[in-house]
């Protein structure tokens, strides 16, 4: 038992369930961008949705689960979606564009639903970087991460 202790024997956790090579994650702005631009925080080559907002499960290229449990990236989804709507409410609650008249109020409010709607697959990209990110920093030895790419 003091052999495992100083590192010279076996783990009780077996070799199937260890990591092949440790992972070093992208920085985190790296990843951050990877996931707006709406490819795998892990390797960016993978996309994380076809289509315009169509989910993908795994990445095709390293193998990364992009939501190990279901609703694992809901909380930074709604943080992400919450944030840019109460923007769009403060411009209407303080008629920031009511000055110019009711027409450029609702030209405002249109040029901001459509950045929202627009946006949303690149904020909701953000949203599993965000959670890949957590992954990394605080891992779960249940958690199956691929190894890093060579450099």
């Amino acid at each position: 038992m003091a052999d495992v202790a100083d590192g010279g024997g076996e783990s009780v956790i077996d070799s199937s369930e260890r990591r092949s090579s440790p992972v070093t994650p992208p920085r985190p702005l790296i990843a951050l961008a990877r996931g707006f631009l709406k490819r795998c925080p892990h390797c960016g080559l993978g996309r994380i949705y076809t289509r315009w907002a169509t989910e993908v499960k795994t990445c095709p290229v390293c193998g990364l689960v992009y939501e190990p449990t279901e609703g694992d990236t809901w909380a930074f989804t709604i943080i992400g979606d919450r944030i840019p709507v109460a923007a769009a409410i403060v411009i209407v609650y303080f008629e920031l564009g009511s000055r110019l008249g009711p027409a450029a109020l609702i030209a405002v409010m249109a040029a901001v639903c459509a950045v929202l709607l627009w946006t949303a697959p690149n904020r909701w990209g953000v949203g599993v970087a965000l959670l890949y990110l957590q992954r990394m920093w605080w891992p779960d030895p249940l958690d199956k991460l691929p190894p890093s790419r060579p450099a």
